[in-house]
């Protein structure tokens, strides 16, 4: 089974740990399961000449180890993420994108292709005054094993379908190089059954990553894809991505949609947040401040949407929703942040016990978990796993908040629907509690 993150970032994207670098993701990476991860940021000048000097190419694999660590089982694939300005009929566009290429040679040839329309060491996700399309271009004729995946596509900002500066169609932002796009990537606001409401999207893979700025384990690897492969390399995954064949890529692993930080739409600065039926209605106006409020993934998903709620197509890789088990067992202890040391001491003994993180949330049995840590831990753990739980969505930049065991109640009402402004402002303010 093949375990993968392909979406991360270095130490040189903004907002990212000094600590992301490839000996500490080797590190982190298989405590929580995976044995396959991105290198992400290839396009930095900085990173990438780390990248030739820690990892090792695995010949005939398009993969790589790393150097310092020749018995880990970890595997790295070269990819990189970038962001797109253009202007699409009079409106400015700002698109992310995901790119997988086989070696470290090719990547430099991107590299080489991309610095005509932007500085790649400002940043490990550089910004790039260039259209979607020409994008696709410059990375397919490079090479053809490349892939481009659009990335976190219901993201507000920054994001194919995103609400401020996105598109309603694929077609309308990849115009002719629509043909090399195989893939969309859900984001941490939206999982599979989302996106399944749009038919336009049928004939696109469904693939799910963290986008980790750490490589803590409550942020590596918290969304992921799942294989059962014969041949562990490069083609062999994109092959799977690409065919769709659920034999061969099982399933992704999801945060529940809910969690993210954009789900529901919302004003941080006033602490409201509204499902899509009562947004729309307050006409996507704040109800304290009168300013716009920032649109959220679900009411931009209702508003491209051709299917009801709960539609499946057939022959898909199917999704299993998780959480971070470092979150859950903050959240059964009261501990303010998923580092703290009390924290780390649970997180240890699931480990030591059973393997991996990954391990514990989906096949870890109860009694097995009792054995070495408080009941509740166990029992949120199979709730998790069983989808027998509460969160109150992420809104504006602001992440969900998991509720479950003798919290279920005061969560039913907390997610009552908003009646008035002044209900909407006591609501989230008795929230920002948790927060």
């Amino acid at each position: 089974m093949i375990y993968a993150d392909l979406h991360i970032h270095s130490k040189y994207s903004r907002a990212t740990s000094a600590r992301m670098d490839i000996n500490e993701i080797a590190r982190f990476a298989p405590i929580k399961g995976l044995n396959l991860v991105g290198t992400g940021d290839f396009t930095h000048p900085r990173w990438f000449k780390e990248l030739k000097e820690k990892l090792v190419s695995m010949p005939g694999m398009g993969l790589y180890r790393p150097v310092d660590k020749p018995e880990s089982p970890l595997r790295f694939m070269v990819t990189g993420e970038v962001s797109t300005t253009f202007t699409f009929e009079g409106k400015t566009k700002r698109i992310h994108h995901l790119i997988l290429t086989p070696s470290l040679e090719i990547a430099a040839q991107i590299g080489d292709r991309l610095a005509k329309y932007g500085d790649l060491s400002v940043d490990g996700r550089p910004f790039l005054e260039m259209t979607a399309a020409a994008l696709v271009e410059e990375v397919m004729e490079t090479s053809r094993r490349n892939v481009v995946i659009p990335a976190h596509v219901w993201t507000p900002w920054f994001s194919l379908f995103g609400a401020f500066s996105g598109f309603d169609r694929v077609e309308d932002c990849y115009q002719d190089m629509t043909r090399y796009i195989f893939a969309l990537e859900t984001g941490l606001s939206s999982d599979p059954p989302m996106n399944w409401r749009l038919s336009a999207l049928d004939r696109y893979t469904l693939v799910s990553n963290s986008d980790s700025h750490s490589s803590w384990p409550w942020r590596i690897g918290r969304e992921a894809n799942v294989f059962n492969l014969e041949d562990f390399s490069y083609d062999a995954i994109i092959d799977a991505i690409r065919s769709k064949d659920p034999n061969r890529f099982l399933f992704t692993i999801e945060t529940y949609p809910e969690y993210g930080k954009y789900h529901w739409t919302g004003h941080r600065a006033c602490n409201v947040s509204f499902p899509p039926e009562e947004a729309k209605n307050l006409g996507n106006i704040c109800p304290v401040c009168r300013r716009k409020l920032t649109k959220g993934v679900e009411q931009r998903v209702d508003e491209l949407a051709d299917r009801p709620r709960g539609f499946r197509p057939k022959d898909v890789p199917g999704y299993k929703r998780l959480l971070p088990l470092s979150e859950i067992i903050q959240t059964v202890l009261g501990a303010k942040y998923p580092g703290v040391q009390k924290v780390w001491k649970v997180y240890n003994n699931l480990i030591s016990r059973f393997g991996n993180e990954y391990f514990v949330l989906l096949e870890a049995r109860f009694d097995e978990m009792a054995e070495i840590v408080d009941a509740d831990i166990a029992e949120a753990v199979i709730r998790i796993r069983e989808e027998r739980v509460n969160v109150i969505p992420g809104y504006d930049g602001v992440y969900g908040q998991i509720r479950f065991l003798q919290e279920e109640r005061e969560v039913e009402k907390e997610q009552i629907p908003n009646q008035t402004s002044k209900e909407a402002v006591r609501r989230q303010r008795s929230l920002a509690d948790y927060m």
